[in-house]
């Protein structure tokens, strides 16, 4: 069993920064892709960004192209999502997934086996 505890999140202004991580415990995550979705109130949960084991890989919604980055530490079993330039738009429960096939194009939720419970990323106006 894995278990991913995201942390980072907070209330932040418009054009702020934040970094978001992800931990995994229980298991190493060998060539599982990580990835990002997020969930805002009323909303289905949409995908944000992936990242392949090695690293190489990696997949961004067109929503954060250039401004989000996705990073990995194999060494700490952590992932990372550095969010500059946000919006309020942003503003949603962020959590990490992990695709045991280390498939970075998939966006569907349904193909990630492990998630963790999220963190609440608030951008004011």
């Amino acid at each position: 069993q894995v278990n991913l505890v995201e942390s980072g999140g907070g209330l932040v202004q418009a054009g702020g920064s934040l970094r978001l991580s992800c931990t995994a415990s229980g298991r190493t995550l060998n060539y599982y892709a990580m990835a990002w979705f997020r969930q805002a109130p009323g909303k289905v949960r949409e995908f944000v960004a992936a990242i392949s084991w090695s690293g190489r890989n990696k997949n961004y919604a067109d929503s954060v192209k250039g401004r989000f980055t996705i990073s990995r530490d194999n060494a700490k079993d952590t992932v990372y999502l550095q969010m500059n330039s946000l919006k309020p738009e942003d503003t949603a429960l962020y959590a990490c997934a992990a695709d045991p096939h280390d498939n970075v194009w998939s966006t569907a939720s349904g193909g990630y086996e492990y998630w963790g419970q999220g963190t609440q990323v608030t951008v004011s106006s």
